[in-house]
């Protein structure tokens, strides 16, 4: 009776062993064997990270003002989380999303999912390497960017080195208030006139 109680009490400590390895794998990348990014810590990633929000950034233009909001860490992956202050109009957040999917797209992310909502739009996309991005609109049309890590090595995150492109925020940061010409008109983008 023992014997079998100790083997019923192996084999369930095996399957949730099992569970937790599977789930840093969930999370996609390619991996050392031991359900890590290979030769990745959790600060590389978080470096990573910002240098796929910087590129999805420098891609859209007009420029966008936008502060860094937090860093997030799991047992073995890293979030970082944007917002845009620049106020986008309901008629302008189809080009913005537009000027973000064709830049992920060039640089070989695999859209995972776009919700068109009319308020609140959003768009997740894979990179390559197995790092989740996001692109969405939340309450009065404010712009959030969030890049999650797969599963990496633990190690300490330190905060981005690189300072937000528009004023700082002591506290909550607000919702967006600053005006673009472009970006926050209440018009279509005019498009090219038929040709007669």
């Amino acid at each position: 009776m023992r014997h079998i109680t100790r083997t019923a009490r192996l084999a369930c400590a095996m399957a949730v062993a099992g569970v937790l390895l599977a789930g840093c794998g969930l999370l996609g990348g390619d991996t050392n064997g031991k359900g890590a990014l290979a030769g990745m810590d959790m600060q590389g990633a978080a470096e990573r990270a910002d240098g796929m929000f910087y590129a999805t950034v420098g891609a859209i233009k007009p420029e966008t003002e936008w502060v860094h909001r937090a860093t997030t860490t799991g047992s073995c992956d890293v979030t970082r989380y944007w917002t845009v202050m620049t106020v986008v109009s309901e008629q302008r957040r189809g080009n913005f999303l537009g000027l973000v999917e064709r830049s992920w797209k060039a640089s070989d992310y695999r859209i995972k999912m776009v919700n068109p909502s009319k308020d609140m739009p959003t768009i997740i996309a894979t990179s390559p390497d197995g790092f989740g991005i996001r692109v969405s609109f939340g309450y009065k049309g404010q712009v959030f960017f969030e890049v999650t890590s797969p599963c990496v090595d633990k190690s300490k995150v330190a905060p981005p080195t690189k300072m937000a492109n528009g004023r700082a925020y002591e506290g909550e940061i607000p919702t967006p208030n600053v005006h673009s010409d472009f970006w926050s008109a209440e018009t279509p983008v005019p498009g090219p006139t038929p040709s007669s």
